[in-house]
């Protein structure tokens, strides 16, 4: 199966200063993001908010790293239900409308994604004032699921660090669960 999402834990390690980990100094220094989860019954604030101090921007490069054709990904509590929502934000090809005909085309020098080292980037402004792009995108909103996601810690002083690992954890399980098949697709892998 096609490995969307994944914890970096050896970087992790070695860009720690101490045992803990990196993530560790990263939790202690943006312990604000958890206002509002310590103790919450339900355990998907205090998941959502461990998934945000571990990717970009928070943290950059994250303890959770995702696959080149993933531009952004976030997690939030579903304010119907109370429920985990993952959002994430994939490079596609262009949709096959747009590949049929190029009659739109026409000699203008239309480009696509820019890949640096088989990373997908935003264009350069530089690029940008030469040609026009067109990059398609598809945007996934989908239920994670809740199962195995650790209780929140009552507090900041009961150690968060092990209880958002296990959350992670969970969450990317269940991402690569979801997304692998699609991106295996994207990538043309069967």
């Amino acid at each position: 199966m096609q490995q969307v999402f994944w914890l970096d834990t050896r970087y992790d390690r070695e860009a720690g200063r101490d045992a803990a980990g990196r993530y560790a100094e990263m939790l202690a220094a943006n312990i604000a993001e958890f206002d509002g989860t310590w103790g919450d019954i339900a355990p998907v604030g205090f998941a959502c908010a461990a998934w945000r101090v571990a990717t970009p921007p928070i943290s950059s490069p994250g303890l959770v790293r995702w696959h080149r054709r993933v531009l952004s990904a976030s997690c939030v509590r579903n304010t119907w239900d109370g429920s985990m929502t993952a959002r994430v934000t994939l490079v596609s090809p262009l949709p096959e409308p747009l590949t049929a005909n190029r009659t739109w085309w026409r000699d203008r020098g239309w480009q696509g994604w820019p890949e640096i080292f088989g990373q997908f980037v935003e264009p350069a402004q530089q690029d940008l004032a030469k040609a026009p792009h067109v990059r398609a995108t598809l945007l996934v909103d989908a239920p994670l699921p809740l199962e195995g996601l650790p209780a929140a810690p009552d507090g900041p002083d009961d150690d968060p660090a092990d209880a958002a690992h296990r959350a992670l954890a969970v969450m990317v399980a269940g991402l690569n669960e979801l997304l692998s098949p699609l991106v295996a697709q994207l990538e043309g892998v069967s």
